[in-house]
């Protein structure tokens, strides 16, 4: 990496002394890029579909016209974006971020993508003078909007610790993992935990319905034993009532989990659990139903039992 004084002092990036391009206004870009304007950090937003940004504009966002351009206003850039391939692409087409970026910029991938891509994205940002952090989340557009996410982070210490005041913006949960590529490798591990919550959850309500047992009965009961969850308390509950207006979208789960299922053949380590709850958002995805929540998984185990727990 370059020089890390001259890092910091490129960049302030505390409220009223910096200002902040977010480029990708989806489910959990939209509420986070409106903390950081609420804030007080002047706020430039670019997104491929730029009706998306109209609320942020009406509340005092700027709009750029590119991500070049969104990234030559600012002096921190935060991306929020699908995979691996559209940060990529955000990151390196010619009107890219890149291509806009000053020396001394700093560069927020809080993008889910595969590490590998994060790190060569890396080497790219700091051959011109960019600083950059990878800083993956977890807790959804509530979360979001609350600024309680998850923030796994990986990256130069001292980059991490700048880049602090904004961070403290969007979530209450921090942490500083490792160098560049760690924040996206804990995530996979995140969502490991969370497919494996969601599967057990799905086979419980629609082993325990087939055989007679109310759902919401059951539901109501494990919540009080070791099977206690976030994952039951909040996607069960959707699960029962057949809710699955998307908080994520299963076909991001399902990415996410291939990108595990990538670095386990990389590292040469198994994650059988993964490999099998992949298959089943696969299933989903080919159903049609990839832009449902990923609690719609359930979905898959009511096929296979020939019922609905609905």
């Amino acid at each position: 990496m370059g020089d890390a004084s001259s890092r910091r002092q490129a960049t302030t990036v505390r409220p009223g002394d910096a200002s902040v391009g977010f480029i990708g206004l989806g489910l959990m870009g939209n509420p986070m890029a409106r903390r950081i304007r609420d804030a007080g950090y002047e706020l430039w937003v670019h997104n491929r579909t730029a009706s998306k940004a109209d609320g942020l504009i009406g509340a005092g966002a700027k709009l750029g016209s590119s991500p070049a351009a969104t990234a030559e206003a600012a002096d921190v850039i935060i991306t929020m974006l699908t995979d691996g391939p559209d940060v990529q692409e955000i990151a390196t087409a010619s009107n890219g971020l890149l291509k806009g970026a000053r020396p001394g910029t700093i560069w927020i991938d809080m993008s889910t993508i595969s590490p590998t891509i994060t790190r060569e994205l890396g080497e790219l940002a700091d051959a011109q003078g960019v600083a950059c952090i990878d800083a993956p989340v977890s807790g959804g557009p509530p979360g979001a909007a609350a600024g309680t996410l998850s923030i796994m982070v990986g990256g130069p210490a001292d980059v991490y610790e700048a880049c602090l005041p904004i961070l403290k913006v969007l979530g209450s949960t921090i942490a500083h993992m490792g160098d560049l590529g760690a924040g996206q490798v804990t995530k996979a591990c995140n969502q490991v935990m969370v497919a494996a919550n969601m599967a057990g959850v799905a086979e419980a309500l629609v082993l325990g319905t087939k055989a007679g047992i109310d759902p919401a009965k059951l539901r109501g009961v494990l919540l009080g034993g070791y099977g206690q969850s976030r994952i039951l308390d909040v996607h069960g509950e959707r699960m029962i009532g057949h809710h699955f207006e998307p908080g994520f979208f299963a076909k991001l789960h399902d990415k996410d989990l291939h990108i595990v299922l990538d670095m386990a053949r990389s590292l040469g380590a198994a994650a059988p659990v993964s490999a099998l709850v992949a298959q089943m958002l696969n299933s989903l995805v080919a159903r049609g139903d990839g832009e449902l929540d990923n609690s719609a998984i359930v979905k898959v185990y009511e096929a296979a039992a020939n019922m609905e727990i609905a």
